[in-house]
């Protein structure tokens, strides 16, 4: 009998066992089922679809699932936000805007916008940048225009005022490792992460990349008129410059000043020094010169990423815009406000008159083809379905993604 008692209870302990195992499984399941089905969306609301803060700084607050993720303890991973920065002047708000639209329109990952700008702009920036919040899908920072006190005015008077601001973006956005500067007359016709994306393609010397000045050398500038150094067979433009700051903040720079390698913060004066009676287009010239000793250091994107009126004002010369489309325009010259280039302002016309809802976008294509149809008589607008080509394709690639990635 008492071999019998025995056995009964050692069943039931194990039996006990058992159960206090199973349920220690229950509950590990749980926490898994938080920290990956549900972990994505969460991460999402807690690093970035929050985003609460408004005015000259807007970044992200509490998300309302945070009680949940206290009691689960979850390690969220960050978002990637691509970090865009532009410098903005006397009457070029409208321009920014409109550029800072083109970017949120078609671009998949959060985007970072530095906006570098005069004081008396700040207040306007701020109410129209705030007036999309709704879109939850950037955050933005307003910086006053800045340089070096002991240089200031020289540097502010460099070509066109504040132009020479990018210059420093390496030394004041410390905490930024890469960064996409554009001017105010770009227009992006393609999603931002693409051109992003490129900075995985850099090799372990790139620290910048920039499309070339001009594709035929028959109108170069730089190969026909500079008195000084530039990249390549006819330089560089710096309209769209994509930057690896954290690689740019540790380089030493050959130079033609001293045998000493110098640091991008260290350099930028005495290359003033030298050629500011040598160059015309300020921060880009010293760009080119600094390339030029260092040509290992810039990674070179085709022509289509950066598209100006020299590309088709004598005849189509930018081919790979010709096989894909225009990726990002550029109206520099002030084409998109006069009657110059009317191709050109088309488009801007079209985006600067677009609102985010989704049949506005999808139905800015068939004007806009009707627009560029009436410039036929120019040389660019011969060319006209490269402007619309890539831009087709973004809004069916736009459409095609689930209505949470928009």
């Amino acid at each position: 009998m008492r071999r019998y008692l025995r056995v009964l209870i050692l069943c039931l302990a194990c039996g006990f066992c058992s159960l206090l195992y199973a349920i220690s499984q229950l509950a590990v399941s749980l926490e898994e089922g938080a920290a990956g089905g549900g972990g994505k969306p969460q991460a999402a609301v807690a690093s970035w679809l929050a985003a609460s803060g408004r005015g000259a700084e807007r970044g992200a607050g509490p998300a309302s699932g945070a009680g949940l993720l206290d009691r689960y303890n979850l390690k969220i991973q960050p978002i990637e936000k691509m970090h865009l920065a532009v410098v903005a002047c006397g009457e070029r708000l409208e321009e920014t805007m409109t550029m800072l639209k083109s970017a949120l329109i078609f671009s998949i990952k959060p985007l970072q916008f530095h906006i570098f700008a005069e004081d008396q702009l700040h207040d306007s920036f701020k109410a129209r940048l705030d007036s999309w919040s709704f879109l939850q899908t950037f955050n933005y920072t307003i910086y006053p225009i800045t340089f070096p006190s002991e240089n200031a005015a020289e540097w502010k008077k460099l070509f066109k005022p504040c132009a020479s601001q990018r210059l420093f973006l390496p030394s004041i956005l410390k905490e930024v490792d890469s960064l996409l500067y554009v001017d105010t007359d770009i227009l992006f016709l393609r999603p931002v992460d693409d051109i992003w994306s490129l900075l995985k393609k850099f090799n372990s010397t790139q620290i910048a990349a920039m499309a070339p000045e001009h594709e035929e050398p028959r109108i170069g500038w730089y190969n026909r008129f500079a008195r000084h150094p530039y990249y390549g067979k006819t330089g560089v433009n710096s309209g769209v410059m994509l930057m690896n700051m954290t690689r740019m903040r540790k380089k030493y720079f050959k130079n033609d000043m001293t045998t000493v390698r110098l640091q991008w913060g260290d350099i930028l004066m005495p290359l003033l020094k030298k050629y500011k009676l040598n160059i015309t287009w300020g921060d880009q010239d010293l760009l080119n010169i600094m390339f030029f000793h260092n040509p290992e250091s810039l990674f070179v994107f085709p022509c289509q990423w950066n598209y100006r009126p020299d590309h088709c004002i004598y005849g189509s010369n930018c081919r790979e815009a010709e096989e894909e489309g225009i990726f990002i325009l550029h109206g520099n010259r002030g084409v998109y406000h006069d009657d110059k280039q009317p191709a050109f302002r088309a488009v801007y016309e079209a985006l600067r008159n677009c609102s985010f809802e989704d049949y506005n976008v999808h139905s800015l294509l068939k004007p806009l083809e009707l627009e560029l149809q009436k410039t036929v008589h120019t040389y660019c607008g011969k060319i006209y379905k490269i402007f619309i080509k890539q831009l087709t394709k973004s809004i069916r690639d736009h459409y095609d993604r689930p209505s949470k990635e928009r």
